[in-house]
């Protein structure tokens, strides 16, 4: 399995992020275009100052950017990071397609033979 190099720090700050469902939720609502503090608050029983402190734990790892026009913030999906962590994970996922391709095959032999002891 290859391994590309990534930043561990980075991953940790990516998949710490991840793994609260209001930032998942977040992110999904940012993935189809920007949206201010109160549009993000919207959907959730929770205070403005719960979801900017979600909302810099997206900054910090860098999933999210924030922008200024006027006296609005807008927030933006950082697709990158989510790329990043993506290829690192894939790596995995190759593993398991072969491992399961391997037993697949040792499967399939064990029935082919199992099929000529029978006869």
């Amino acid at each position: 399995m290859e391994l590309l190099s990534y930043s561990p720090t980075q991953l940790d700050a990516t998949f710490a992020a991840l793994a609260d469902p209001t930032r998942r939720a977040i992110l999904a609502r940012l993935a189809s275009g920007q949206a201010s503090v109160n549009e993000l608050a919207e959907p959730f029983a929770m205070s403005q100052p719960a979801i900017s402190k979600h909302l810099k734990v997206l900054e910090r790892a860098g999933l999210i950017s924030r922008g200024r026009d006027a006296q609005r913030r807008p927030c933006r999906l950082k697709a990158d990071r989510l790329a990043e962590a993506n290829d690192w994970l894939e790596n995995y996922r190759r593993f398991w397609e072969q491992s399961f391709d391997r037993l697949d095959s040792v499967l399939d032999d064990l029935k082919l033979d199992e099929g000529k002891n029978h006869k």
